[in-house]
């Protein structure tokens, strides 16, 4: 018996070793964290077990068959964050580049299914070169599997992607599916041609991290989500994150109690919104001073910055936030954020995170640039996303909601819950010179006029009372008062039931 525990204590660690010693040093002198450091860091110490540690490939070609590591490029299995149970895969880049073969996708499916039957979140730690080239077709079919259960994860429990290596080709639809990608600066890249083949085809010179890098995916792009120095700032970041979200679509996300007061008042938000309708200020100063002891977890901050969007907590219970930014762009919408604040809204409402919407909109970015690129269609992704939802949806205008942009930001008639405005707030069709300019085309060359008329423009619409008198909006409410005012409501709308008319599956304006 002895030997036999002594043999399996040295398959073991053999296993562990993944590439070797050598291999995991090369990855430390890249600042890179081995396979199972990562999964160290991530998870709660002593609560890692792992699954198919000694599952090894069954390719016989091009001298594999001497060749087999056990674990075979991936270490997968579960433990938790915070108490709280995940299920993980992490690739090992030290053994065959970390490439996926027949055997390594099978390794990820198994925790991916078993995920989707406990109601638990999968998060990838993605470090690979990609399909195992020498099993041919076998490999591609193993990323179809891990695809196809992406697919059907998806809305049922959370999944995250953690790019901290080389992700290209196929590999890179895996995460493009899951709901959240984070990556680490100057190690991780994400392209499906690398640069050698763009300068073949297109004659383009381009580094990896210029083509697919962590900061051209969360500025340029929006394929990412975040991206970090290195991988224990991103790995301690992914803890934090992942203790806001529910641990699938049929449990509530964790509650943390808090000593910050729900009918705490900010005084200082009595003078957020400035005088001048022209100046901008900080939307993130509203967050902020709203949320459970300011403690805001932004996503995508990089791209699009007309739009917010990050999770919070309101009384210790978890919301999401979307919010126009009146420091970039004005806070117009235009195509990048509408598709940013759309997918963002649809994940909280699958994951029945209450949306607490900030409005300061002054319409769609005009320009042909936008309307070439499609922004009826990209916009109305945002107009869906909140017209669908069903989980509580707080709003609270701050300023200007003008055209139909005014509709999108979770107004009341897309079933907006409780829908309150500052008293600064302007809700009209356009701006008060714009409005009298047309309407009053005829007196364009008296600027008296058109002063006069403008002023009894902003005094008739462009304040909350017209849309209040129709109900459009809930109450009128001192700015001070706003996280005490939401929180009620958010307490109120807790038990909300509301159900879609069934359908198979909606037909989302892509």
């Amino acid at each position: 018996m002895q030997e036999i525990i002594r043999k399996l204590d040295e398959m073991r660690a053999g296993a562990r070793l993944g590439g070797g010693e050598r291999r995991i040093a090369a990855q430390h002198e890249k600042g890179k964290l081995s396979a199972r450091e990562r999964i160290q860091v991530l998870l709660d110490e002593g609560s890692f077990e792992e699954w198919d540690m000694f599952v090894e490939h069954r390719c016989g070609d091009f001298g594999m068959a001497e060749n087999r590591i056990p674990g075979d490029g991936v270490v997968t299995g579960y433990g938790t964050i915070n108490g709280r149970l995940v299920f993980v895969f992490s690739q090992d880049f030290t053994v065959f580049g970390g490439s996926l073969s027949e055997a390594h996708a099978e390794k990820i499916c198994k925790i991916m299914d078993k995920a989707l039957q406990v109601g638990a979140p999968v998060i990838g730690i993605n470090d690979s070169g990609g399909a195992r080239i020498q099993e041919g077709v076998a490999s591609l079919a193993g990323y179809a599997e891990v695809f196809q259960r992406n697919v059907l994860a998806s809305g049922a429990v959370p999944q995250i992607s953690m790019i901290m290596g080389p992700c290209a080709g196929g590999a890179v639809y895996s995460p493009a599916m899951t709901d959240f990608i984070f990556m680490v600066k100057d190690s991780a890249y994400m392209f499906v041609t690398g640069p050698d083949v763009v300068k073949t085809v297109t004659h383009e010179e381009v580094t990896h991290e210029e083509l697919g890098g962590a900061v051209t995916h969360t500025t340029k792009s929006g394929v990412a989500d975040l991206a970090f120095e290195n991988d224990i700032e991103a790995l301690l970041e992914l803890r934090r994150f992942v203790d806001f979200l529910p641990a699938s679509n049929r449990e509530p996300a964790p509650f943390r109690p808090t000593e910050d007061p729900a009918d705490r008042q900010e005084p200082s938000l009595d003078t957020l919104v400035p005088p001048d309708p022209q100046k901008p200020y900080d939307m993130k100063e509203l967050i902020t001073k709203v949320l459970d002891e300011g403690d805001f977890f932004e996503l995508q901050p990089a791209h699009a910055g007309n739009i917010l969007i990050g999770l919070g907590r309101m009384e210790g219970h978890t919301v999401g936030i979307v919010a126009n930014q009146p420091m970039v762009l004005a806070g117009c919408l235009d195509i990048a954020s509408s598709i940013k604040a759309a997918r963002f809204v649809r994940f909280c409402d699958c994951f029945n995170i209450p949306i607490v919407t900030f409005v300061d909109v002054p319409g769609f970015l005009p320009g042909t640039a936008q309307e070439y690129g499609g922004i009826i269609k990209h916009g109305a992704k945002l107009l869906f996303a909140f017209a669908e939802a069903t989980v509580p949806k707080v709003t609270v205008i701050t300023r200007k909601a003008y055209g139909g942009a005014y509709d999108v930001m979770s107004s009341k008639h897309i079933r907006g819950d409780v829908n309150y405005a500052w008293p600064t707030a302007e809700i009209a069709v356009m701006g008060p010179k714009g409005a009298v300019e047309i309407i009053f085309r005829a007196d364009a060359g008296d600027e008296a006029k058109i002063e006069a008329r403008t002023e009894e423009y902003r005094r008739k619409f462009a304040n909350p009372f017209v849309a209040a008198s129709r109900g459009f909006i809930d109450d009128v409410i001192m700015p001070r008062s706003t996280r005490r005012r939401i929180c009620r409501a958010l307490a109120m709308l807790r038990d909300k039931e509301l159900e879609n008319p069934w359908k198979k599956h909606d037909n989302l304006p892509l």
